[in-house]
């Protein structure tokens, strides 16, 4: 027995001794892997936060959006209702269009800053008058290219006869001379 003993006392030994190892090097590696495992979970906390944050920011925002779209509609329902009543759609007619109602006459006046004494609303209606003067007339820019090589090769009259080009040359009677010649200088008397 004694042998039995001593077999079972080195066993006991010896196993607790590994328990001991494995216990001792299990340590370091339990720990880090518990702090991976919080870690991830701190992270996943802050990114579902954060989305929180974000979707609650984008719905008090489509919120705000909302209200301004109501409020827009309902200044256009008034709009809309207002156009059923006579009284304003007569009102609009005669500002908008200038009509006048039978039997009446309508004055327009034509400088009414000597009305009113208000030298704003004079200018700015002379600058509308002016831009639609402008677009109207306004040819491409082309055309505008166009009319203005035609318009350069044409020559030029004078009030003696002859015509004159841009050049400076003077055509009578189909002769052309140039100006220098017809200044009485020659070029080659100048050498």
């Amino acid at each position: 027995m004694s042998t039995r003993n001593r077999g079972t006392r080195t066993e006991d030994r010896s196993s607790s001794t590994k328990r001991r190892r494995r216990s001792g090097t299990s340590g370091p590696i339990a720990f880090f892997i518990s702090l991976f495992i919080v870690a991830v979970g701190l992270i996943q906390l802050v990114s579902t936060f954060n989305t929180y944050a974000t979707d609650l920011a984008h719905l008090n925002s489509l919120k705000r959006e909302e209200a301004a779209l109501v409020a827009k509609k309902q200044d256009l329902e008034n709009d809309i209702s207002r156009w059923d009543d006579k009284n304003y759609v007569a009102a609009q007619a005669r500002e908008r269009l200038g009509f006048v109602f039978p039997g009446e006459q309508s004055v327009h006046v034509l400088n009414p800053q000597a009305v009113t004494g208000d030298a704003d609303g004079a200018e700015t209606q002379d600058a509308q008058d002016s831009q639609n003067d402008d677009t109207s007339n306004q040819l491409p820019w082309y055309s505008e290219l166009s009319y203005a090589f035609k318009k350069a090769d044409q020559p030029v009259k004078t009030g003696s006869g002859g015509t004159t080009t841009k050049k400076g040359t003077t055509q009578q009677d189909g002769t052309a001379g140039s100006a220098s010649e017809s200044d009485g200088t020659d070029k080659e008397g100048q050498q």
